[in-house]
């Protein structure tokens, strides 16, 4: 049991470093894109307000992945350290696997995805019924990943058209850009710290499951290991998810940059707060789109977002299906 638990932790330590590598990454790419912030600049901020926003903030959501989906506490204690060992496992080969390609996909819908492959599993064995799978949960979740992407598109769209009809024609565009240079290293810390919050979820949501976690409040250490995983994967590959959101899915200028990160980052915290794990890189990616449209459809790069959206589309069947391999082959072995 003890050696299940420091592997289960272990493989945590590997989901937060995936969730650095690629979704703080893509967090933070549009300060990259419209050259409000150098690559190293954006590091060190995402670095910091990463590690801030998970910690102080990240309890409310890792309830959710806890045990929010599987009714863990129906289970014996010894299946639940090796689903939450599998479903770290499957997301975590899945995201490692999109981040090597540049693709920003969801490691929300990953580990979610890879929690109910576990929770399929332990319901083909008969230790559970599959109608009680927490279905209402997950049905909760899918309509936040719809909601939280459009609401970004409208929120950044709108900000920015705002920007535009008011600034635009009174003042000297190069002026106000240069302005909001600035305003845009502020959005950058904003959505680090939002994305933070919610995402270190998908990392410390199983291991507290296999902590026996059933209360409000995650354990300390827990969440600190969250944070220091997503610091570590972000500043060492989390230029590669940075290079496709920050460049090229539409031209970004830091009216633009400014206008995506303030949306996304409070379509995240609010969502952080009423304790949903949606998709930052959705809302994200939707923001961005957002402010390209404001431009017209022509300036957004309709090949990349269709490569995008198919890794999306493929990301909770493939991590359900990883996870119930992994965990058929973990329980016939241990």
């Amino acid at each position: 049991m003890d050696v299940l638990l420091v592997l289960t932790t272990l493989a945590g330590l590997y989901m937060a470093w995936n969730i650095g590598a690629n979704d703080a990454a893509n967090s933070m790419a549009t300060s990259y894109g419209s050259k409000a912030l150098t690559i190293k600049q954006v590091i060190i901020i995402g670095v910091v307000l990463e590690f801030c926003g998970a910690f102080f903030f990240g309890h409310r959501v890792t309830h959710t992945i806890a045990k929010g989906i599987v009714p863990i506490d129906m289970l014996d204690q010894h299946l639940v350290i090796i689903g939450a060992l599998s479903a770290l496992l499957s997301a975590g080969f899945w995201i490692t696997l999109a981040t090597y390609y540049h693709l920003p996909i969801s490691t929300s819908h990953s580990i979610v995805g890879a929690m109910l492959g576990f929770g399929l599993a332990v319901a083909s064995q008969g230790h559970i019924t599959v109608d009680q799978i927490k279905w209402s949960v997950m049905i909760k979740i899918l309509l936040s990943w719809i909601i939280s992407p459009i609401f970004g598109a409208f929120l950044a769209f709108t900000i920015f058209t705002i920007i535009r009809l008011i600034l635009f024609e009174k003042f000297d565009l190069n002026v106000i850009e240069r302005i909001f240079r600035y305003l845009q290293v502020g959005t950058a810390c904003y959505v680090a710290f939002a994305h933070g919050s919610n995402d270190v979820a998908n990392a410390t949501g199983p291991i507290a499951a296999a902590l026996g976690y059933i209360g409000q409040e995650t354990p300390v250490w827990v969440l600190f290991l969250g944070a220091l995983g997503i610091s570590i994967g972000f500043a060492t590959w989390g230029y590669r998810v940075i290079e496709t959101v920050g460049k090229k899915i539409t031209e970004l200028t830091p009216t633009r940059g400014f206008s995506a990160e303030f949306a996304a980052a409070t379509t995240v915290l609010l969502a952080s707060y009423l304790g949903m794990p949606i998709s930052t890189t959705h809302t994200l990616v939707g923001s961005v789109i957002g402010v390209g449209l404001a431009g017209g459809l022509s300036s957004v790069n309709l090949k990349i977002i269709q490569r995008i959206v198919a890794s999306w589309l493929l990301t909770v069947p493939v991590a359900c299906m990883l996870s119930i391999a992994i965990y058929t082959v973990l329980v016939i072995f241990i």
